[in-house]
């Protein structure tokens, strides 16, 4: 074993998540790609693997799903939603409950990361507007966000990876995982509305007067988004399909590119190139290797004790090293399982489903905070109030669920 190579994952990982712990000044892209440099530089990988072990694929999807919500922006279409969200709900209770049921089925199409960059300033804005309390309606947002994803292999960047690394089919997963999604954003909303109960106000909002008329622009990105769902379910490949939706888009659409490149989180990309190369000098130094050939991820239990020893260990040790680096490490030690592929799903499930334990659990929590800083934002507790029991609740029942299912699916 190169312990060099796990003492520069260490010190990555610091870097990584240092950000959150306002130490540095440095963002989680800055870490991860300090990280990837040292390993090169100090000769734990060559030039070439580093390279080598970057997700092209990966990357790929991130930008075109990136690219079809960014078409979505330009466009207008979440100022309309935020006119409709208000019009439609009548009163805040209402409002509490659409955000999440609208956040969640929205990320499965477009990310969670997505629909929080995007929604965030919609949700502030209404609160702002209508003197809200901003807590429940900021949760609802990030939590419905997490949840919702889960339904589809390009809902998250945790999904997406355990598509590509685990030969998942799109068509599949979503078979399997749309009742745990509902199931999940149920429990999301009920947990919402119950903790908040005493703090919602009853009085329905103040009638607009101003009505914004709906574009076709949008209808065309919501159509061509439709149909990339319709080309994923059939087989297609999933990077390519999401590109191709992307370019279809700017042809339609003739919109000056200027406005899309700035709405496209490239720091995410950097971040997810970074950190394939960190986590394959991790790889190349043998640690987990030697973790698994001592604590083998495949058990000898059977049945409902053995899908919750794994879905136990997926969510620990995606809120331990983060869901993302978690499933990089894991990736080899899953050909290991009895089933891989549903391993996989276990995986992408309980990965997703960690995103809510903390505020420091998912990317989108993290977006949400930060758009919101200016109302109050959202503190660490204030989060792990709603997140925890959110998150065993919702990694119960889709645990339950698939060890139920899984055997004959």
């Amino acid at each position: 074993m190169r312990w060099s190579g796990v003492a520069l994952f260490i010190i990555t990982y610091g870097l990584i998540s240092a950000r959150r712990l306002q130490w540095l000044r440095f963002d989680r892209p800055a870490g991860a790609l300090v990280g990837a440099v040292a390993f090169v530089v100090f000769g734990i990988l060559t030039p070439r693997q580093a390279l080598d072990s970057v997700d092209g694929a990966t990357l790929l999807l991130l930008f075109g799903v990136m690219g079809m919500g960014a078409f979505l922006s330009v466009h207008g279409f979440f100022d309309r939603a935020e006119e409709g969200l208000v019009r439609l709900a009548r009163t805040p209770p209402r409002l509490l409950g659409l955000i999440v049921w609208t956040a969640g089925p929205l990320s499965a199409l477009i990310t969670n990361d997505a629909v929080c960059i995007l929604g965030a300033p919609l949700v502030v804005r209404i609160i702002q507007k209508h003197r809200l309390t901003p807590l429940p309606f900021l949760l609802a947002l990030a939590t419905a966000s997490n949840t919702g994803s889960v339904a589809t292999l390009v809902g998250n960047p945790q999904n997406m990876l355990c598509g590509l690394l685990g030969g998942l089919t799109y068509r599949h997963h979503v078979l399997l995982m749309a009742p745990v999604a509902a199931a999940g954003l149920l429990i999301n909303h009920g947990i919402l509305r119950w903790l908040f109960r005493k703090t919602l106000p009853k009085e329905p909002f103040a009638k607009s007067e101003t009505r914004s008329e709906g574009s076709w622009h949008s209808h065309v990105t919501l159509g061509v988004i439709a149909a990339t769902t319709v080309v994923y379910t059939l087989g297609g490949d999933l990077a390519w399909t999401a590109t191709a939706g992307f370019a279809v888009l700017m042809l339609i659409h003739r919109t000056d590119t200027q406005h899309l490149w700035k709405r496209i989180d490239w720091s995410l990309l950097l971040f997810f190139a970074s950190l394939f190369v960190v986590v394959e000098g991790l790889n190349r130094s043998g640690a987990p290797a030697w973790f698994f050939q001592q604590y083998p991820l495949g058990g000898r239990q059977e049945g409902m004790l053995e899908w919750f020893r794994l879905s136990a260990i997926f969510l620990v040790g995606s809120n331990i090293v983060s869901n993302v680096p978690f499933i990089l490490v894991i990736r080899e030690a899953m050909g290991s399982l009895a089933n891989p592929i549903m391993g996989w799903e276990l995986l992408a499930m309980a990965s997703t489903f960690a995103g809510n334990l903390t505020l420091l659990g998912s990317v989108a929590n993290i977006i949400v905070a930060e758009a919101s800083r200016d109302i109050g934002g959202i503190g660490f507790w204030q989060y792990l109030r709603v997140g925890f029991p959110l998150t065993l609740l919702s990694t119960l029942v889709g645990t339950v669920w698939m060890a139920l299912i899984g055997p004959g699916w």
